[in-house]
């Protein structure tokens, strides 16, 4: 069974920096995508940032400069390093991780998620 574990969420001042990370148990062969989305109160999820197991990555245009996704695929690992952290960074993280089959089906794993706040 797939497990993703998120780590390293809080509370920053404006301006500041968090790494996430997330590692993935309980698969033997790594994802052809991971990355994260976020949810902010009273808002839909939304992607943030993802990598490709050949290490193309993908932004949304609010984060593009001050976001920095990377990956291990030996490990089945991904953070996420947030610099120049804004108020409407504020949300839920969640980490995620797909599989896409022989046929283009996707398969999708979630983490539980990790807080960040960004608040003075």
């Amino acid at each position: 069974q797939v497990q993703l574990v998120e780590s390293g969420g809080g509370l920053v001042q404006p301006g500041g920096s968090l790494r996430l990370s997330c590692a993935a148990s309980g698969s033997a062969n790594r994802f052809d995508i991971m990355g994260w989305h976020r949810q902010a109160p009273g808002n839909e999820r939304e992607l943030v940032a993802t990598i490709s197991s050949g290490g193309v990555t993908n932004y949304a245009d609010s984060v593009k400069g001050r976001f920095t996704i990377s990956r291990a695929n030996a490990d089945n690992t991904v953070h996420l390093q947030m610099n120049s952290l804004r108020s409407d960074d504020t949300a839920v993280y969640f980490c995620n991780a797909v599989r896409v089959g022989a046929l283009g089906q996707k398969y999708n794993f979630w983490g539980q998620g990790t807080q960040v706040t960004v608040s003075s």
